[in-house]
């Protein structure tokens, strides 16, 4: 195992990524917005690489390795340093006190039912069944800032809508025709927008398990 793998990138930042984690959907954005390029790695989450493993002994992803001396294993905080470097779309603009807000209750209240909602079998001591409820509440919040302005925080995309939209998704996805029955139009064109935007697609490439030694797979130009 080579030291430049685990901690000391040679030309651009590391990044160690699951295509299919929300998590690592939003870094990924912020990555794309800030025009950043980075060397992916791409994870599969049943055989981690040892050396993402050195870098966050934690082990889940996104992990970002933008310097020698520097790990950052927290994907908002991966958000807050992509666009402390580059934000040429002003995401920062708007309020960032009400955005870490909204944020904080999508990556706690409101994840913390989608993950029971969709995976009641990993939960067999918790009753479930108010799960989607509170999935339900929470668009509708969505939705009503969404009828006043276009996204979340205005007439612009900001960071609270790249850092949100990922898990609305996968709550969407776990099953459409009760997401896509709800009276909430707003919410509907906003995750469809923001799916079928050319940043989504960009970051959404499928590639092969990153193994060790192999040439690196630069992503570039994000933006």
């Amino acid at each position: 195992m080579s030291d430049n793998a685990i901690n000391t990138p040679d030309k651009h930042p590391i990044l160690y990524s699951f295509r299919r984690c929300p998590y690592a959907m939003r870094a990924r954005l912020s990555l794309y917005y800030a025009g950043i390029t980075v060397e992916l790695r791409e994870v599969v989450l049943k055989d981690k690489p040892e050396p993402m493993l050195t870098a966050s002994p934690k082990g889940t992803v996104p992990v970002l390795i933008p310097s020698k001396d520097k790990v950052i294993d927290e994907s908002y905080d991966i958000m807050h340093w992509a666009l402390s470097q580059k934000d040429p779309q002003q995401f920062y603009v708007t309020d960032l006190d009400e955005t870490n807000d909204l944020v904080a209750r999508n990556d706690n209240e409101f994840k913390k039912a989608l993950d029971r909602y969709k995976y009641p079998n990993r939960y067999p001591d918790e009753d479930c069944s108010g799960a989607r409820d509170i999935c339900e509440a929470y668009f509708a919040d969505l939705n009503a800032r969404l009828e006043k302005h276009r996204y979340l925080m205005g007439q612009d995309l900001k960071l609270a809508d790249i850092a949100i939209f990922p898990f609305v998704r996968q709550a969407a996805n776990v099953d459409k025709y009760w997401f896509e029955g709800l009276d909430m139009p707003r919410l509907h064109q906003w995750l469809g927008e923001n799916t079928n935007s050319k940043a989504f697609s960009a970051v959404m490439p499928k590639f092969d398990q990153w193994k060790e030694g192999q040439p690196p797979l630069l992503l570039a130009p994000w933006g």
